[in-house]
C-alpha cells in the first residue's frame, strides 16, 4: 500500500514538474513573439469614422499615425479614412484636427467624407475643409474596399 502511494504521489510530482516546464516553455514562446512577418508587396486598410466623439475621433487619428510608423509595413501601406454620420464633424472647418488631417494626407492618406452624409445633414462642401476628397456613399465605399482585400478598421 505505502509502495502503491509512492509510486502515485511520485507520478503526480513528475506530472507537475513536467507541466510547469512545458507552462514554463510556452510562456518564453509567447514572450519572444514579436509580430507576423509583412510577406506581402502591399498592404490596404480603410478606417471607418462615424462618430463625433472626442476619444473616438482621436483614438483613429492616433491608430493611423501609430500604423504608419510600424517598420514592418514601411512602403507597403495605403490607407484611406472614411467619415460619415458624426464623424463627418471631424472634417467641418473649425475643428480641432484640421492639423492632423493635413499632415496624414501628406503621408499620403486618403481622407474622405461620405456624400449621403453631407445631403442627410444639408452640409455644403465648403463648410469642410478644402482639402477633403467627397465619396458618394461611406458604405459603398468600404463594401468596395472590403471586396478589393482592404482590411476594413472601426477605432
Amino acid at each position: 500500500m505505502i509502495k502503491s502511494f509512492l509510486v502515485l504521489f511520485g507520478s503526480l510530482l513528475i506530472g507537475t514538474m513536467t507541466m510547469a516546464q512545458s507552462k514554463d516553455a510556452v510562456l518564453e514562446k509567447n514572450y519572444s513573439f514579436s509580430g507576423a512577418s509583412a510577406t506581402k508587396k502591399s498592404y490596404r486598410a480603410i478606417y471607418q469614422l462615424d462618430s463625433n466623439e472626442p476619444k473616438v475621433i482621436e483614438k483613429a487619428l492616433r491608430n493611423i499615425n501609430n500604423v504608419l510608423q510600424d517598420p514592418r509595413l514601411q512602403g507597403k501601406l495605403q490607407i484611406e479614412l472614411v467619415a460619415f454620420a458624426g464623424g463627418t464633424e471631424a472634417y467641418m472647418k473649425g475643428s480641432k484636427y484640421e492639423n492632423e488631417l493635413k499632415a496624414l494626407v501628406a503621408k499620403g492618406v486618403i481622407v474622405a467624407q461620405c456624400g449621403n452624409t453631407l445631403k442627410e445633414r444639408k452640409i455644403s462642401r465648403d463648410q469642410l475643409y478644402d482639402f477633403i476628397g467627397i465619396v458618394p456613399s461611406a458604405n459603398g465605399e468600404l463594401i468596395i474596399r472590403e471586396a478589393e482585400g482592404w482590411a476594413i478598421i472601426k477605432p
